[in-house]
């Protein structure tokens, strides 16, 4: 480790260049941790490339007085994603959270989607998630076998509305996001041996991925800095007993949400079900779910907006 770095907490937040990501790394830095600011510098649709974001976010960290690095790792590639968390280890000689904020949209409707559109978005929203996560667990469990203890260390991961309540046109970037939301809460249960805690976060902020879907009320009110306090919270010691929850968070509002599980059921023990008993029944079970709640409606709950705004 180099020897003027302190000994304070070492987080990756990827994505960080610019928007969220950016919040994220700059409210850790507030309260104390080192980072390693990851951003490829794409554009929303995940092409091109550009350091200058990630260097300019290393700088304001450096004037709050913490240390910061920059990498450009691409973190939908395995071999990469494992560059970043070693590049974390060997700058500071430590690993103690990982954000994984780096996304991308290419909207499109299924009958109009290629093939491209739909390989970059589970290639960055969900491999890119799922890469740095495994380098990370790895390194993690490697520590707590050689100590003996557990290393307490924590993850938070990204998902979005588009991924709970699956919108309309995205759904490369639904199925990515609601991988992760499933991905997390199974790594949340693996690595909590290693005394790893993994938990996701559904934001609902203006950025230029999404403000192109909401309405002047809704922008104007989502500022993504309001998000970033949560992600801080749940890396921090006060969140120790905190892990495999998934948190909307977003214009002064917070919700946990429930992954799917059994609401409503029938048994018949004694008889196979036929085709005709299950067009009898179906309907009934159907009428007693929730009402469905699209991306956009949920975040106007969120918000207390009314849903035609």
């Amino acid at each position: 480790m180099a020897s003027n770095m302190s000994d304070a907490p070492v987080v990756i937040v990827t994505g960080a260049g610019r928007g969220l990501g950016r919040e994220h790394a700059l409210a850790l830095a507030r309260a104390g941790y080192n980072l390693v600011i990851n951003d490829l510098g794409g554009a929303g649709d995940g092409s091109g490339a550009d350091a200058s974001p990630a260097q300019q976010v290393v700088a304001e960290i450096e004037a709050l007085g913490q240390f910061a690095v920059a990498d450009g790792s691409d973190v939908s590639n395995w071999e990469a994603a494992g560059q970043l968390v070693q590049k974390a280890v060997d700058t500071f000689g430590r690993l103690d959270g990982l954000v994984n904020n780096a996304g991308i949209l290419r909207d499109r409707t299924l009958a109009n989607m290629t093939e491209q559109d739909w390989d970059l978005s589970i290639a960055v929203n969900l491999k890119g998630t799922a890469a740095p996560l495994h380098h990370a667990a790895a390194y993690w469990r490697s520590l707590s076998k050689s100590t003996g203890k557990p290393v307490n260390a924590a993850v938070v991961n990204t998902t979005s509305a588009s991924g709970l309540y699956s919108g309309t046109g995205q759904a490369n970037y639904a199925a990515a996001k609601a991988g992760v939301a499933s991905m997390s809460l199974v790594a949340a249960r693996e690595l909590a041996r290693y005394g790893v805690r993994v938990n996701v976060l559904a934001p609902a902020a203006t950025t230029r991925l999404t403000e192109a879907l909401m309405g002047e009320q809704m922008k104007a009110r989502l500022d993504p800095a309001k998000v970033s306090p949560l992600v801080v919270y749940l890396l921090s010691p006060a969140a120790r007993n905190i892990s495999g929850r998934i948190f909307e968070m977003g214009g002064g509002s917070l919700v946990a949400v429930d992954m799917p599980r059994p609401r409503v059921g029938l048994q018949r023990p004694d008889s196979d079900w036929s085709a005709g008993r299950l067009a009898e029944v179906i309907p009934g079970l159907v009428e007693q779910m929730p009402e469905e709640m699209n991306p956009i409606d949920a975040m106007k709950f969120m918000l207390a907006l009314p849903t035609d705004d």
